[in-house]
């Protein structure tokens, strides 16, 4: 299959797409583009790795999102095992069950993990680290890249550091990291970002950059060889198909709008973006 685009950060794996995945991967294939599903849990990492092994045009990523460390977390776009439906008991990062996976083909990274401050409440902020770190340290054992998720408080509240989220995030790298990786939905500052490519990471940018402008001045300031294209789909489907499901295929409206914000040639912009994931990810 020819590739033009890879959607470096996708949920096919959860229940959104239980009914049409046939007709989405088909979609995502005939408009060349490629897919990395990312785990949040043991249920949904093992789903992202039938994903792969089933079409040709999907990758896995395994791991536990810090939000589902936290006990009576629900979202409803994802399932438990026989797709039905679960609330989190507060799972903990089992190395175990990873190695039953991660031999798999087409397993490329570890994750997603990191900090949340948004959903979690401050008392949680040892669990994620310690499950943050435990996956950290199997990314560094099977030499995979780390799939980071980064999300701080509400506004009006603190984090439990009361410090940035990526600024949390990037001391635990820093101390624990020997692989590279991706700090997947950036929002935070230049500085910060910056601050990641010092330690061999990158940044990559969903939907969202298409009709939010807060985004458009680390776009534009940051190296393009440091940018992924995602959707993080089914959340945050771009322009035009805002208020829709988002699905893989959009993240070409996400390439269309780095080009837009860097003005620079889209078509450049599409190919140093395919061959910054290709060479991130070992594929």
């Amino acid at each position: 299959m020819e590739i033009k685009y890879i959607d470096t950060h996708a949920h096919l794996n959860l229940a959104a797409f239980t009914e049409d995945i046939i007709a989405v991967t088909t979609t995502c294939r005939e408009r060349s583009v490629t897919v990395f599903n990312v785990g949040t849990k043991e249920s949904t990492s093992k789903k992202a790795v039938e994903l792969a092994q089933e079409y040709d045009n999907c990758y896995a990523i395994i791991g536990l999102h810090p939000i589902q460390t936290v006990p009576g977390f629900h979202d409803e776009e994802e399932t438990g095992e026989g797709n039905k439906p679960f609330q989190s008991k507060g799972e903990e990062f089992n190395p175990e069950f990873y190695e039953s996976l991660v031999t798999q083909k087409k397993v490329i990274g570890v994750g997603e993990c990191g900090f949340d401050y948004w959903h979690c409440p401050p008392e949680t902020y040892e669990t994620q680290e310690r499950n943050f770190i435990a996956q950290i340290e199997f990314a560094n054992k099977h030499n995979l890249p780390l799939m980071i998720h980064t999300r701080g408080p509400k506004p009006g509240e603190e984090s439990p550091t009361g410090r940035s989220v990526y600024l949390d995030v990037y001391d635990v790298l820093q101390q624990y990291a020997k692989v590279p990786f991706n700090v997947h939905f950036y929002a935070g500052t230049v500085a910060e970002a910056e601050k990641f490519f010092e330690l061999g990471g990158t940044i990559s940018f969903t939907g969202v950059i298409t009709f939010a402008k807060e985004y458009a001045e680390v776009v534009r300031a940051v190296p393009l060889e440091k940018i992924h294209g995602e959707t993080d789909c089914p959340y945050v489907a771009p322009v035009p198909h805002r208020g829709k499901r988002a699905e893989p295929w959009m993240v070409q409206e996400v390439y269309k709008k780095i080009a837009e914000i860097r003005d620079e040639d889209e078509e450049f912009v599409r190919q140093q973006l395919l061959t910054n994931a290709r060479a991130f990810y070992p594929l």
